[in-house]
C-alpha cells in the first residue's frame, strides 16, 4: 500500500491534508512536532482523538527535548534566511521540521511528504517563492495538496502516485474554502489560537536577551513563557504571577518560595536570591506601584 506521511500541527488545514491523501488510497502517518515557543493548533488529547477516528498513527517530535532542543536554539540564533516581525525564522523553521520529517520517511519507508500549507497564507514561509526556496534547501519536493493545482507539478503527480485532478487550488488568508471542504468530509477542528512567541513583540524580545545571554536549556525553557522577567547583577530573575506559576518556579534549585499574598521568584544564581527577595516584596499583594517601578529598568 502507498504511504504519505502528513507534517501535522493539528489545525484544520493538516486535517484536510490527512483525509485527501487518505481519499487517494495512501496509508497515512501524521508527523507533529512539539516546538518549544509554540505554533501548534491543538491539544496533544485532540490530535491524538482525530487521529484515531481517522484510523491514522500519530508520531510526536518533541523539540523541546535535547539534542533537537539544542540545534533549534542555534538556529534561532543564526537564522539564514531571516526573521519576521518578531524574531521568527519561519523558513529556517520549516527548513528544520521538514528535514527531520525527511530523515523519518526515509527511515520508515515513506514516499510521500506532504503538509496542509496554503500558497499565500503566510507571509514568510508560505508565498511561493519562500515554498520555492525552502524545497530548494531541504532537496526534496513536499506535496502541499491544498494549494497544488496552484504549483508546480510534483514528482509524486508525475509518477502517478497522486491523482493532480483531486487535488485543490485554494490560496490566501481566508479560510472558507477549508472550512466547507471539512463539511464534506465531516472533519471537526479547532478554533485558530495560540501561535508562536517568536512572532510576538514583547516575548520575543525576551527571548532574544535570553538567547543571547545563553541562558534557555531544556532544563529552563518552561521559565522562558512565564511570570515577570528581569536581569539583575547576572542573575536572571522569574517572578510568578499565580500559584500554578509559583508550582512551576518552586522545582529549580534557586528559587524564593511563595508564601501568603507574596509569589515564588526564581533566580538563575545563588547570587541572585537576595534580589529575588526584594522582588517577591514589592510583587507581593498591596506593594505600591512605586515599589515597583524602581525595578523597571531591569526588566526584560
Amino acid at each position: 500500500m502507498k504511504k504519505a506521511l502528513v507534517l501535522y500541527s493539528g489545525g484544520l488545514d493538516s486535517r484536510l491534508a490527512v483525509q485527501i491523501l487518505k481519499e487517494q488510497n495512501f496509508k497515512v502517518e501524521a508527523l507533529h512536532f512539539i516546538l518549544p515557543f509554540g505554533c501548534g493548533c491543538c491539544k496533544q488529547s485532540c490530535n491524538f482523538n482525530f487521529t484515531q477516528k481517522s484510523q491514522v498513527k500519530l508520531t510526536t517530535i518533541d523539540v523541546t527535548k535535547n539534542p533537537l532542543l539544542k540545534e533549534y536554539l542555534k538556529i534561532l540564533k543564526k537564522p539564514k534566511h531571516g526573521i519576521g516581525s518578531g524574531i521568527n525564522p519561519c523558513k529556517d523553521c520549516k527548513i528544520f521540521i521538514f528535514k527531520k520529517a525527511k530523515e523519518y520517511a526515509d527511515k520508515n519507508k515513506i514516499e510521500v511528504i506532504a503538509t496542509g500549507e496554503v500558497l499565500g497564507q503566510r507571509p514568510m514561509s508560505q508565498l511561493r517563492k519562500a515554498m520555492q526556496k525552502i524545497d530548494e534547501e531541504i532537496g526534496y519536493e513536499i506535496l502541499r495538496p491544498l494549494s497544488a493545482k496552484l504549483l508546480e507539478e510534483t514528482i509524486y503527480e508525475k509518477k502517478g502516485l497522486i491523482n493532480r485532478e483531486k487535488l485543490f487550488a485554494i490560496k490566501g488568508r481566508g479560510r472558507k474554502e477549508q472550512m466547507k471542504l471539512a463539511e464534506t468530509y465531516k472533519i471537526k477542528y479547532p478554533t485558530p489560537g495560540g501561535g508562536c512567541f517568536l512572532c510576538e513583540s514583547a516575548p520575543s524580545k525576551r527571548l532574544k536577551f535570553l538567547l543571547e545571554k545563553n541562558l534557555i536549556t531544556e532544563k529552563t525553557l518552561p521559565l522562558t513563557m512565564i511570570g515577570r522577567h528581569f536581569f539583575i547583577e547576572n542573575s536572571w530573575l522569574v517572578v510568578a504571577r499565580g500559584e500554578i506559576e509559583s508550582q512551576i518556579i518552586n522545582k529549580y534549585r534557586y528559587f524564593i518560595e511563595d508564601e501568603i499574598k507574596k509569589p515564588s521568584v526564581y533566580s538563575s544564581t545563588k547570587e541572585g536570591l537576595i534580589k529575588a527577595k526584594e522582588l517577591q516584596k514589592v510583587y507581593s499583594t498591596g506593594a505600591s506601584e512605586e515599589q515597583r517601578n524602581k525595578f523597571k529598568k531591569y526588566k526584560i
